[in-house]
């Protein structure tokens, strides 16, 4: 029994696993950038990186420069695209450490090649195409004269062409406009004589949903940590017995008491107890991540049963009914997200309950669950 109130098991060989799977699924001569961002969606951003590099990906995804300087300093030499914008300010540290930029527009390309030349050196960038997302990317009418401009520009060298997927795992229609779109980009920039040497789309989603553009490039985030994206469109194989849930929440029962019928419990009092019964405290809150919006809503695992959550999450600690299971006590393991005994909670389960999705769910859990890793060794 661990010593922590709360913690977070991640399991390496779930991760070595669900990569080697979307290796296979996307075959050999497509390259596989993984998606850290968000401290590796809750895993730990070093020694999830830090396995990913023994485990054979190509490229890695962050959100921002923080994210690619802890990667830098597992191991040097990777490549490392930032998704985000990144900002005038920021563009000379990437520079320095040799972090590839997304970028949307002239104006970003300009003030790139200024301070790469300034600092002698050349940036690698890749143009993202805005297909339907709405955040980022050149509309697709301007994407040629974009890549254009950057190929023409000093200090700066087009590594990638992109686009993103806004609901792969939903709207099939949608999804196809955007695929289409883009297919036509890649035309285009291919009829004007231009080679580009990464060109990617795929997401997660789209790597189960659309293998019309897979190109030479996919962007997986949420299948590596073993989790399907949930929506109207899931996989027809048995997707969820190949992938392994890398990560388990749990944390411990502090105190175990009987209460009566009439008993209100926890703030605002909007659980009465209907009857006599057995109620565990435990040492897990929506300070540790486990999300407010799932009182009275969400269950956990105590003695192997699922235990239903009473009244409000508070900061620290979450009441659950152990009536059913007698011979729960003060010490004991509760799963948040996890297997115990026969029953599991997924991210998917938790996620839906609380009204939101499984990428919330993962990267709400916050600094002060420690990760303990199984299955090998992360640096």
């Amino acid at each position: 029994m661990t010593h922590y109130r709360c913690w977070a098991e991640v399991d390496l060989g779930a991760l070595r696993e669900n990569l080697a799977w979307i290796r296979h699924r996307v075959g050999p001569d497509v390259k596989i950038m993984t998606v850290v961002k968000a401290d590796a969606y809750g895993h730990g951003l070093k020694q999830i990186a830090a396995l990913l590099m023994q485990s054979g990906t190509d490229v890695f995804g962050v959100a921002n420069l923080a994210e690619a300087r802890a990667i830098r300093g597992v191991g040097r030499g990777w490549p490392i695209l930032m998704l985000g914008a990144c900002l005038p300010d920021e563009v000379e540290t990437a520079v320095k450490d040799g972090v590839a930029l997304t970028l949307s527009s002239a104006a970003e390309a300009e003030w790139c090649a200024k301070i790469a030349a300034a600092l002698g050196k050349t940036l690698d960038v890749h143009v993202k195409v805005d297909t339907g997302m709405g955040r980022l990317g050149v509309a697709p009418a301007q994407a040629l004269e974009l890549v254009q401009r950057v190929r023409a520009l000093p200090h700066l060298s087009l590594q990638g062409l992109y686009t993103h997927y806004s609901s792969a795992e939903d709207d099939a229609e949608f999804s196809a406009r955007q695929r289409e779109k883009f297919r036509e980009v890649v035309a285009r920039v291919a009829a004007a004589g231009i080679h580009v040497p990464l060109i990617h789309a795929n997401n997660s989603a789209g790597v189960l949903h659309e293998p019309e553009s897979r190109y030479n490039l996919v962007r997986p985030g949420l299948l590596v940590y073993g989790v399907v994206p949930p929506g109207k469109r899931q996989p027809a194989s048995n997707l969820h017995e190949l992938l392994r849930p890398a990560l388990a929440l749990k944390c411990r029962v502090s105190l175990v008491k009987e209460i009566s019928k009439g008993t209100p419990l926890s703030y605002g009092h909007t659980f009465i107890a209907p009857r006599k019964m057995r109620v565990a405290t435990l040492t897990a809150g929506y300070g540790d991540g486990f999300l407010r919006a799932g009182s009275g809503r969400a269950s956990m695992l105590v003695g192997g049963r699922r235990c239903a959550v009473l009244g409000r999450i508070t900061m620290d600690q979450t009441l659950v009914d152990v009536s059913r299971a007698k011979e729960v006590k003060t010490g004991d393991e509760a799963v948040l997200i996890g297997r115990q005994g026969r029953e599991e909670i997924t991210a998917a389960e938790l996620a839906e309950w609380c009204g939101t999705i499984p990428w919330e769910v993962l990267t709400a859990i916050t600094y002060r669950v420690p990760r303990v890793y199984l299955g090998g060794h992360a640096a």
